[in-house]
């Protein structure tokens, strides 16, 4: 990496039993499945391969123990931080997907109009969460210049995060594909605030062989 350069990979946690039900988990704190497990084991391996000179996540357990592999690999510490956590979906926390569109249909065609929306009364919009996540990246990426850096976070929080380094609007967001669980996305930064998207949503059998 050239000098002034500063790479945050930002890496989606592994698959929860929410993930397979289609279940809203928002900040809900739901654990890593078996098969979420080994997928973090199995990207850990493969991250392993880089020069990575830090490790943040957020403090939501499958956020958490996904950086847990990689740092057992690579013998460092992990600093957490609340900003990376998933979207606040409020009262919609643990209701299946099917549900919530069927009974918001406010929300429901918002979305299909790609229009941001707010999650439940109680919740956060997507544009927010781009707030807090790109505070929050500048801030790791000004404190680690030069250097790269792993961040294990969440899919909508991922996506809104980058759009907002890249100066994306909500609209424009929503072209990037869903992220894989332990999938992660590669962003460079200068010293003068430029960020370019390196990749997104990379696999760990990519890496493996060689193709990233």
């Amino acid at each position: 990496m050239s000098p002034g350069h500063t790479q945050i990979i930002l890496w989606r946690h592994g698959q929860t039993t929410f993930n397979v039900e289609s279940r809203f988990q928002g900040q809900l704190d739901a654990p890593l499945n078996n098969v979420g497990l080994a997928q973090a084991e199995m990207a850990a391996v493969g991250l392993s391969k880089l020069p990575v000179d830090a490790i943040y996540a957020s403090p939501l357990q499958r956020a958490h123990v996904t950086a847990q592999a990689l740092a057992r690999r690579i013998e460092l510490p992990i600093a957490t931080d609340d900003r990376l956590m998933e979207i606040d979906v409020g009262s919609w926390e643990g209701l299946l997907a099917e549900e919530i569109y069927r009974d918001n249909p406010e929300f429901t065609r918002a979305l299909a109009e790609g229009r941001d929306a707010r999650r439940s009364e109680t919740g956060e919009t997507a544009s927010e969460v781009a707030v807090r996540m790109a505070v929050a990246l500048r801030e790791i990426a000004s404190r680690h210049q030069g250097q790269t850096v792993v961040v294990a976070s969440h899919g909508l929080a991922i996506r809104m995060g980058t759009a907002s380094l890249l100066g994306w609007d909500y609209p424009t967001s929503t072209s990037l594909a869903s992220m894989s669980n332990c999938g992660w996305t590669m962003l460079g930064a200068r010293d003068e605030g430029y960020w370019k998207l390196v990749s997104w949503n990379q696999r760990a059998e990519g890496l493996l062989l060689g193709d990233s």
